[in-house]
C-alpha cells in the first residue's frame, strides 16, 4: 500500500526525467496525503510536426479515484491505491487501465510497519536509493458530477512487495522505468495484455529504507524534518510489554 508520498524535486528535474516541456514552477511537497491534488502524466495531443518532444502532459488530479459510474462519491470508499494483479478485471479499475493509464511523479513514499499484537508502528521514509524520481504506474478517472462539474482523480498501482522491504509491508508502488513511459502510456496500441510485464515491484536494490519519526504521521507536518533519519523502535519489546501487561490485567471477555 501507499497511503503517503513526497515530491521534493525542481520542477527541472521533474521535467529532464518525464520530458514534459513548460511546468508551472511548483514547491517542494514532503507529505502528500490521499484527497490532496497531485501532479500526473498523461498522454497529451500530438506535437507540431517536426518536435522531437514526447507526447506528455503534466495535470492536477484529486489523490483518490471515483470510477465514472459512481453515483454519490461520499458513499463510495476513497480509492488511493489499484493492486496491480487485478486492476485489469476489477470494476473499479477496469476501464481506467485500459484506457487512462499515468505515471505519478514521486521523490520517494511513506510506509509503516506494524506490530500485529499492539499498536505500535514504525515509519520509513522510503526514496529511490540513487535519491531520483521515481515514476508510480497510476490509473486515472474523471468524474463528472449530477451538476456537471468535472474531477480528474488517480489511484497508484500496487504489487506484491519482495524482501527485504516485504519486513515492512506487503505491498509495494509498481514503478515504470523511463524506457518504459511510451508504452505504459500509449493506450491506443497497447492494450492491458501487452504491458501486464511491468506491473511487478521494483527489485529490491531500487529504493532505501530509512527509519523517521513519527511527525510523519500527522498531514500537517509537511518540513524536511519527517524525512529525517530517526532510531527505529523496537517493536519487538512492544510486543513483550505487551503480553506481559496482558499477563496482569483482568482477564479478556474474549
Amino acid at each position: 500500500m501507499c497511503g503517503r508520498f513526497s515530491l521534493i524535486h525542481t520542477p527541472g528535474e521533474f521535467e529532464q526525467y518525464f520530458g514534459v516541456p513548460g511546468v508551472e514552477a511548483f514547491p517542494p511537497r514532503y507529505n502528500i496525503a490521499p484527497t490532496q491534488p497531485v501532479l500526473v502524466v498523461t498522454p497529451s495531443p500530438p506535437r507540431p510536426e517536426g518536435s522531437n518532444l514526447p507526447y506528455r502532459e503534466a495535470k492536477l488530479m484529486r489523490w483518490g479515484l471515483i470510477p465514472s459510474w459512481v453515483k454519490d462519491p461520499k458513499e463510495f470508499p476513497l480509492l488511493i491505491n489499484a493492486r496491480s494483479e487485478t486492476a485489469a478485471t476489477k470494476n473499479s479499475f477496469r476501464a481506467a487501465m485500459r484506457h487512462r493509464r499515468g505515471l505519478l511523479p514521486a521523490s520517494g513514499f511513506y510506509e509503516w510497519q506494524r506490530d500485529p499484537n499492539t499498536k505500535q508502528s514504525q515509519a520509513w521514509w522510503v526514496p529511490k536509493a540513487d535519491r531520483g524520481m521515481a515514476a508510480f504506474a497510476a490509473l486515472f478517472e474523471t468524474y463528472i458530477s449530477s451538476d456537471g462539474s468535472e474531477l480528474d482523480t488517480v489511484a497508484i498501482l500496487t504489487a506484491e512487495a519482495k524482501p527485504p522491504f516485504s519486513e515492512i509491508h506487503n505491498r509495494i508502488p509498481v514503478t515504470i522505468q523511463p524506457v518504459d513511459f511510451d508504452r505504459w502510456l500509449d493506450v491506443k496500441n497497447h492494450d492491458t495484455k501487452v504491458v501486464s510485464d511491468l506491473l511487478v515491484a521494483p527489485s529490491p536494490d531500487y529504493f532505501e529504507t530509512v527509519p523517521v519519526s513519527d511527525l510523519v504521521n500527522k498531514v500537517a507536518n509537511s518540513g524536511p524534518e519527517i524525512q529525517k533519519r530517526a532510531e527505529p523502535k523496537d517493536l519487538s519489546k512492544s510486543t513483550q510489554s505487551a503480553s506481559s501487561k496482558s499477563e496482569t490485567d483482568q482477564p479478556s471477555l474474549f
